[in-house]
């Protein structure tokens, strides 16, 4: 019985070699090698339509709307499925290479290649309509669910399911981070912190969801992540107190480091900018860094499939086994950056907002 296993298994790897032979041949003859950087590139970066599958030679697209201003002639929409049908639509094309890379362009008067004002409905911006609009039905469900409840006198209560969840999410963050981190002043930046945890949370997880209108690299986009570090930045610098500029333009340090030549009052003025500068490539790098890895290792199975059916086999096993426990990392990632974006946004807050050592002195001696 043994003897016979044996045969089989050894009658099976030679078909399995045999029939990989011919496989090769018609790979590199008939398909280009796999490209991985642009597989990679492609499904990150923002784009004018939204790819969901290739069969054969034929994408299956989305095509979404363009919204552009054109300096010199005027408004312009239409899909971006004209730029698919034809290199050039309306004078608009697409930029290949430089800075604009992707982007949609246009000629000048001069000839000179520029780029309009552009406000179209993009991957992330698609991407970021769904998103909001998913968190602002969940928070207002869960707001609706508490007010009926008010309404009936049963302030007891608790609420059940992904109310429950959601409610153990706000309040975790509301006491754990923003109470603590900010102080007796915490009330009036409550509602941005809490929106940003639960924007970036949120779009942390869509985006690992490969299922349309899921999937957009959205945190992973710097612009996005600078947008959120300029609303911080707004929160630390707009509403800090007089101690906090003190500490900034004359902080408490020997005269000659801040007269005749300001050493300190510079270096903390940079110190001003390099917070969201922090924020911002924090979570851009790590978020895009889990989608690179993801993709990278999806890739394998398209690198490995011209080297026949064993070795393609087994590395698409492994393939698909690294991409389940990468999921799961970035799952907890996506958790961890949301806090830690909060968590740092709450301190910086809560740093322009303590009172001056002085100023408290006399509060208790009074």
């Amino acid at each position: 019985m043994r003897r016979t296993n044996r045969l089989y298994a050894w009658l099976l790897l030679c078909l399995f070699l045999i029939l990989g032979q011919p496989v090769i041949a018609r790979e590199k003859k008939e398909r280009p090698p796999v490209d991985v950087r642009e597989l990679i590139m492609g499904h990150l970066k923002d784009t004018y339509e939204w790819h969901f599958f290739t069969i054969g030679e034929k994408d299956i697209v989305l095509p979404l709307p363009v919204i552009v201003r054109s300096r010199e002639r005027g408004w312009f929409v239409f899909m971006s499925s004209r730029l698919e049908e034809q290199p050039e639509y309306k004078g608009f094309y697409y930029a290949s290479g430089g800075i604009s890379d992707g982007k949609i362009v246009e000629r000048n008067s001069a000839g000179k290649e520029v780029r309009p004002f552009d406000i179209s409905i993009t991957k992330d911006v698609l991407a970021l309509f769904v998103a909001c609009g998913l968190m602002i039905w969940l928070v207002l469900s869960t707001a609706a669910w508490y007010k009926k409840r008010n309404a009936r006198g049963t302030e007891d209560e608790v609420p059940a399911g992904f109310k429950g969840f959601l409610e153990l999410f706000i309040m975790d963050v509301h006491d754990n981070i923003i109470k603590k981190c900010i102080g007796k002043d915490y009330r009036r930046y409550a509602p941005y912190l809490l929106t940003a945890f639960f924007f970036i949370f949120f779009n942390n997880v869509l985006g690992l969801i490969p299922i349309f209108p899921e999937g957009a690299n959205l945190t992973g986009n710097i612009a996005v992540t600078l947008v959120l570090a300029l609303f911080t930045f707004i929160a630390v610098n707009v509403f800090g107190n007089k101690a906090y500029w003190k500490d900034i333009l004359w902080p408490e340090v020997p005269l000659f480091l801040k007269a005749p030549l300001p050493i300190m009052p510079v270096i903390e003025f940079f110190g001003i900018l390099t917070k969201p500068m922090a924020l911002t490539i924090r979570l851009f790098a790590n978020i895009f860094a889990g989608h690179c890895i993801i993709l990278a290792l999806t890739s394998l199975i398209f690198l490995t499939v011209a080297m026949g059916p064993v070795i393609s086999g087994s590395m698409t096993v492994v393939s698909v086994l690294f991409s389940i426990f990468m999921l799961c990392l970035e799952l907890l990632v996506a958790y961890i950056q949301s806090y830690v974006f909060t968590m740092l946004s709450a301190v910086f807050i809560g740093m322009s907002c303590q009172e001056h050592h002085g100023e408290k002195k006399a509060k208790i001696i009074e």
